[in-house]
């Protein structure tokens, strides 16, 4: 087993008034990390990090991800130094695209969101180092902005996208990548690839943490975590480029089963949850966790079955094996 951090997502459709006993369980079962989502229109996630951190006393809180469209770059830095400086170090921000339709849905989309992505993380990254910020761009318009309380020391900034050109865009502007469910080790290897040429081309030379979302699934089953493979691959999410050795199975796949998740998880070949999770018996999920890391994870945060009451068992029953 690696030394790697572990963490663990509380899940968007989770009730908000359940995190805080959240929290501090997985603080008292020995986790690196807590994870909260920003998906429309679930909970915020700026109040949700608070009392994340405010009920634990050591537990790193990670934010991932925050559309970048949704927030005022200035307004982002104000809410992020003011966490940092209450909860130092222990808050671990992140901005994405968000999801198209959502974007549109509230009236924030742009022709380029790879250019709000970029325009975003670039400007808060200036404010959270205590610069003075002017810019005119596509869509970031700060007139000699800076914060009256910029946090006491940096505050690394992560992106979480997908595909090549966004992956080359976090290597240059950002500090780290958040890399959704479904990554393969083969696709961490590619996403690495991406990112280091965006490195390159900026000169950085500066750590870039590489963060994996994992499907977790504690059972030797493993009937979760192959429900949510089904789910977003009957949904039309199409195998990433590293993984496009699956791409005639999987369209063979959903058109057997018309795209009917529970006849789709059925049909799963098991290649497909040892590929795409971290599922089975203690040794497969250790074995998974090690591949994960072997191919270029820094951090893996373990997305627990839906169902409220499996989450807290497998969370738990986990706990003294994978630490």
């Amino acid at each position: 087993m690696t030394d790697m951090p572990i963490g663990v997502m509380y899940r968007c459709d989770s009730p908000p008034e359940n995190l805080p006993a959240y929290a501090r369980l997985v603080e008292r079962l020995g986790y690196d990390e807590l994870w909260l989502v920003e998906d429309c229109f679930f909970a915020g996630a700026v109040s949700s990090v608070s009392v994340a951190a405010a009920v634990t006393e050591r537990l790193r809180v990670g934010l991932g991800i925050m559309p970048a469209a949704f927030r005022n770059p200035a307004l982002a830095a104000m809410e992020l130094a003011n966490l940092d400086r209450m909860f130092p170090g222990r808050i671990l921000p992140g901005f994405g695209h968000g999801m198209a339709e959502w974007v549109h849905q509230v009236g924030a989309g742009h022709p380029s969101p790879l250019t709000v992505l970029g325009e975003t993380v670039g400007a808060v990254r200036a404010l959270l180092a205590g610069e003075t910020v002017s810019v005119t761009g596509r869509h970031v318009r700060l007139d000699r902005v800076a914060l009256e309380y910029p946090p006491a020391g940096p505050v690394p900034i992560a992106t979480g996208v997908r595909n090549e050109r966004s992956l080359r865009l976090s290597g240059q502007v950002a500090d780290g990548t958040i890399l959704a469910e479904c990554a393969s080790p083969a696709y961490i290897r590619w996403a690495r690839e991406q990112i280091e040429q965006g490195r390159r081309a900026a000169g950085r030379t500066d750590p870039h943490r590489v963060t994996v979302y994992a499907f977790f699934d504690f059972d030797e089953s493993r009937a979760s975590a192959r429900w949510e493979i089904a789910r977003l691959l009957s949904a039309g999410r199409a195998p990433a480029a590293a993984d496009i050795d699956l791409a005639e199975e999987v369209t063979a796949l959903r058109a057997a089963t018309g795209d009917d998740v529970e006849a789709l998880a059925a049909a799963l070949p098991d290649s497909y949850v040892d590929r795409f999770a971290v599922a089975g018996s203690p040794a497969q999920c250790t074995a998974a966790l090690a591949a994960l890391a072997d191919a270029g994870a820094d951090a893996v945060v373990l997305i627990p079955p839906r169902d409220p009451q499996l989450a807290v068992a497998h969370i738990t029953l986990a706990a003294d094996q994978l630490r």
